[in-house]
């Protein structure tokens, strides 16, 4: 699931070369367990898909496919408490930057670990078979979830793309090799498109290091990917919905992430997103309708562990666009109650509401909400904007 760069799972049969004691690449994805495990890890239930990807994993011990599934939910399960998986963080470039998240070390070992371990048993392969196309297949998938790591929570960005340099060249060999192992353009169109975005500066100097990007090239190889029958699919089509709307191809970003709510209607990150493309569009009376649908979902018990704090932050900035402050207000305060909301959403949450008290005539509150906003990280884009309000109110 985005933003990852690389699906643990294939769909394309391979050959195997390997004797009797290596089991095939792909006999973990016959396995009950796994196909259990997928099933739980796209409705975000990760303690369940970690289990049963565990099962399969002693049952099939030298299959990397099988350690890159286990991997695949071990790190998005920490993406996910570190609230890293709302796309609103990567709908501009200032995810390039940023301070580290709060990871739990030992979290941090076993992704290193499984990830070892994953590239290990892809070599062992690669010994005997160099055009192993799953072994290549598998080990680009390793690295290319360990950089994801390194990007995303340890804010190592660019040292990473030098590393996701070498996850492309495995999955371009692949490609070389058997043009019809479609899961493959998924991570090359992820790393197309990325590098191909990024401001000129950094993308001259990505490109002085031999990293190249095209963003073109990214968006058809991810809509190849997402109109496939792989297990990459999904994958693809979260990556490409949250590109289009960076592109501000609203209509085209909304008619992918349906697809996604009606094949996964217990996914909550695949609901919020179809909100955030209302929103982002100017749509904000069909992204309030949009967000109150999916915080009454979460009520009822349809999502597992929702964000619900993201939809109330949402739906405050959708009622604050059609000029509501007053319901504005009372979801960014609803949002700032909120035990779970993270540092980054609780800053927002805090200008929000102090601009609403503003509006409704609020003055002395809403100059302490400014005060409370900046001290919760005075270098932020947040922070700016709500010195920019402690000498005058702000107003429509």
């Amino acid at each position: 699931m985005f933003p990852l760069v690389g699906s643990a799972a294939n769909s394309v049969p391979g050959k195997s070369n390997v004797s009797n004691h290596l089991p095939g690449p792909r006999l973990a994805e016959m396995d009950p367990a796994t196909r259990s495990g997928l099933a739980h890890l796209y409705n975000l239930e990760y303690d369940q898909a970690i289990a049963d990807f565990e099962r399969s994993q002693k049952l099939f011990p030298y299959d990397p496919f099988a350690v890159n599934h286990l991997l695949q939910a071990v790190l998005l399960k920490e993406l996910y408490r570190l609230d890293a998986l709302d796309t609103t963080l990567y709908a501009h470039d200032g995810f390039l930057a940023g301070k580290a998240l709060p990871a739990d070390p030992k979290v941090r070992d076993r992704i290193l670990q499984l990830a070892e371990s994953a590239a290990q048993l892809a070599n062992e392969r690669l010994k005997k078979n160099p055009d192993d196309v799953d072994a290549l297949y598998a080990r680009g998938v390793a690295r290319g979830l360990r950089l994801s790591y390194s990007a995303i929570v340890e804010k190592s960005f660019f040292p990473s793309l030098r590393g996701a340099l070498a996850s492309r060249n495995d999955h371009e060999r692949v490609l070389a090799l058997k043009p019809e192992y479609v899961d493959a353009k998924l991570l090359i169109g992820i790393h197309n498109y990325v590098i191909g975005s990024m401001p000129f500066p950094a993308r001259f100097f990505a490109g002085m290091a031999g990293i190249s990007g095209n963003k073109k090239r990214g968006l058809e190889y991810l809509y190849e990917v997402g109109r496939s029958r792989c297990e990459s699919s999904p994958d693809a089509r979260m990556a490409l919905a949250l590109f289009l709307r960076r592109e501000a191809k609203y209509g085209e970003a909304l008619e992918v992430v349906r697809t996604l709510t009606a094949q996964f209607p217990r996914n909550f990150l695949f609901a919020i997103e179809e909100a955030n493309v209302l929103k982002d569009s100017g749509n904000a009376k069909d992204a309030a309708a949009a967000y109150a649908r999916v915080l009454m979902n979460a009520r009822l018990g349809i999502y597992a562990d929702p964000h619900v704090e993201r939809v109330t932050f949402g739906l405050a900035e959708s009622l604050r666009g059609m000029g509501e402050s007053q319901s504005a207000l009372e979801n960014y305060e609803a949002t700032l109650q909120s035990p779970t909301a993270a540092k980054e959403i609780r800053q927002r949450a805090l200008l929000g509401s102090a601009q609403m008290l503003d509006v409704i005539g609020h003055r002395e509150q809403a100059l302490l909400r400014y005060h409370d906003a900046i001290a919760m990280d005075p270098d932020s884009k947040a922070a700016e904007t709500a010195r920019g309000f402690l000498n005058r109110p702000f107003q429509y």
